[in-house]
């Protein structure tokens, strides 16, 4: 039954949070609470429930807690002096309650821990969870976690389950922008209309421009060949925009919402659950997982100084952050985009990976001084961080354990561990990907690693149960090399590794054409005769390989050969015998050569399965579903 709270349940909470003394949250509204899943049992952890709301909050710009926030000394405030904002907050919550608090940094608004935990289908579902169908296997409700999401990018849309944050514009602020639109490589969809991220104020003097490459020279579309639909679209004339080609417009924008106000949003609701009764709290712990755009999220929020809350409390006592790579987000600029994510071709220019790109403190070459993501204090987390194997090529994870002219490994704090999941692709396969790619993309999915190191960091955080060691490759082994010195089998039929994105100084995003700018070096793992790599935590279906798995793949024509594809990963299958395999050329050895028989193969996962559970790398459950896919899989024996 669903229990609306328009009135009692905004009384309870406001008690607690009148008046207050700083300017943090304000109000907790919860607007409905109502069973999940009719009520079944999640294993000991019983019935959840599903409380939706918003939360409400004030900062103080002269507050030295909120330096880091953009423009906030610039918005609107309040008769009490302060910048007001209010976000959407939505849990999943044990009826009988919890001592450990999960928040899941949302990525574009959705909810992304179900589907890269628990292996949720990504969709509507997933992000208004309802049936118990929609938390996949329900690893996380198992656990017993109090899962809470809440919105803090103010672009996202409105519906869907999406979590939005609503924050204060900045006046008579006006600048120009640059919006980027690379159609037709993600999904085959090529709109009528490119979407710009802010309306234009003004349409003299804007510029559309095309280019086949990033490294290419723009070439200016003339006035008459292009048209504007409305302030927030533009369109071809008679013609429509061609796939993989890289179309920029400039032009200028006015009032800019403050967008580093979600850091702050974060910190201050997870700081009032975590400490304060009502709405399933006091939690005796609270754990942060973010994916890809919300793993960057985590970085940049360590970055700010954000895990000290207003009254100098831990707000996170751990992190996982997963396919952050070195990154951070575009969240807090002047007419920032928060939803751009650099890759191969596609928005390689706007702002995402600056010094420092380490937890380790480390010095800039490039003039950006001494620094670490870590303050080297009581209010730094405990981390365990993971990568796929994409990040090396895209987005610069090598620099998260080398020092930033890549000539020597760094080591990690003792409270940070490093993983790279080797031989996967970013997102793992949870996203579709490109039909432009030249070869299959990658199926390895990283989520058996993921359940196991968030296990770890629960029991680190809780009882002080060091996890595994890091896991990632080396220079001083030579798992980590240059691209020039990297040893990739020639395999029949499949396109050679594109190098990795050059990792440039920040350039001024808006005209990055003024200069190329220093670079960083951007390493990547060495690998085998296979192609697979060496380093790394090594999954049952790499570690005992029926194919060569690589976080990389390359467009094939029309589309920009040469280049990264997407952020696809590749499949690159073995022959399945020795007459197989030299009919084609194929240099590496064929699966019937590797494993004579069906229960070697078994046999060979049974004890790949039992090695990481024994380093606590992969939990039982897991185990046990690698050796029953193993055991079906005997297409290669037949």
């Amino acid at each position: 039954m669903r229990r609306n709270h328009p009135v009692a349940g905004i009384v309870a909470l406001l008690l607690a949070l009148a008046a207050p003394a700083r300017a943090e949250l304000v109000e907790l509204r919860i607007d409905a609470i109502e069973p999940f899943a009719g009520g079944v049992a999640h294993g000991d952890a019983g019935p959840y429930e599903r409380v939706s709301g918003v939360a409400r909050g004030e900062l103080d710009p002269a507050d030295p807690h909120n330096a880091g926030i953009a423009l906030l000394d610039r918005a609107p405030r309040n008769a009490r002096g302060r910048v007001e904002y209010e976000v959407d907050v939505f849990m999943l919550r044990p009826v009988g309650g919890s001592s450990t608090l999960l928040y899941d940094v949302t990525n574009r608004g959705s909810k992304v821990a179900l589907t890269f935990f628990s292996d949720a289908a990504r969709g509507a579902g997933s992000n208004d969870p309802r049936d118990a169908a929609d938390v996949g296997d329900g690893f996380l409700l198992r656990r017993g976690y109090a899962v809470v999401w809440s919105g803090w990018d103010p672009t996202v849309p409105e519906g869907q389950g999406l979590m939005r944050g609503r924050f204060p514009r900045v006046p008579g602020l006006r600048g120009p922008v640059r919006d980027e639109w690379v159609f037709g490589v993600s999904t085959p969809d090529v709109p009528e209309s490119a979407t710009l991220s802010y309306p234009a104020t003004r349409r003299e003097g804007a510029r559309l421009t095309v280019r086949r490459r990033e490294t290419d020279a723009p070439r200016e579309l003339p006035a008459g060949a292009w048209r504007w639909v409305d302030d927030r679209h533009v369109a071809l004339v008679g013609a429509r925009f061609e796939p993989a080609l890289i179309y920029e417009l400039r032009y200028e924008a006015a009032d800019p919402p403050v967008l580093g106000i979600g850091f702050a949003a974060v910190r201050d609701l997870v700081s009032h659950l975590r400490h304060e009764p009502g709405a399933g709290g006091p939690f005796e712990r609270s754990l942060a997982v973010g994916v890809s755009q919300s793993g960057r999220f985590l970085r940049h929020f360590l970055e700010l100084g954000m895990n000290r809350d207003e009254r100098d409390r831990r707000v996170f006592d751990g992190m996982l952050p997963y396919i952050a790579g070195s990154g951070k987000v575009f969240a807090n600029h002047a007419f920032g985009q928060p939803g751009r994510s650099a890759g191969g071709h596609i928005a390689r220019l706007f702002p995402e990976s600056w010094f420092p790109f380490a937890h380790a403190r480390t010095a800039d070459p490039h003039g950006g001084g001494e620094r670490g993501l870590l303050r080297g204090d009581d209010t730094d987390p405990l981390i365990i961080e993971a990568n796929s194997s994409t990040e090396y090529w895209h987005k610069g994870a090598s620099l998260g354990h080398t020092d930033p002219a890549g000539a020597r490994d760094l080591a990690e704090p003792p409270g940070v561990r490093l993983f790279l999941i080797s031989g996967t692709e970013h997102a793992g396969g949870a996203l579709p990907r490109a039909h432009t790619c030249a070869h299959p993309t990658n199926p390895v999915r990283p989520g058996p690693a993921l359940r196991a190191l968030l296990v770890a960091l629960e029991a680190w955080v809780a009882r002080g149960t060091p996890p595994p060691a890091s896991r990632v490759p080396r220079i001083a082994d030579a798992t980590l090399v240059r691209f020039e010195d990297l040893s990739f089998p020639s395999i029949p039929g499949a396109a050679r590794p594109p190098a990795p994105n050059a990792l440039r100084v920040p350039p001024d995003w808006i005209d990055p054409a003024s200069g190329a700018g220093p670079t960083y070096p951007v390493l990547v793992p060495a690998v085998d005769g296979d192609g697979n790599e060496i380093a790394g935590l090594r999954l049952p279906p790499v570690a005992v390989p029926l194919a060569t798995y690589s976080g990389w793949n390359a467009f094939e024509p029309p589309h920009p050969v040469g280049d990264l594809c997407g952020r696809s990963g590749s499949a690159l299958p073995f022959p399945r015998d020795a007459a197989v395999r030299d009919a084609a050329g194929d240099p590496r050895a064929a699966i019937r050569e590797r494993y004579p028989t069906h229960a070697d193969y078994v046999e060979r996962v049974r004890a790949a399965s039992r090695a990481l559970v024994d380093a606590r790398l992969l939990l039982p459950d897991d185990a046990a579903a690698y050796l029953r896919a193993a055991s079906a899989d005997d297409a290669a024996w037949r």
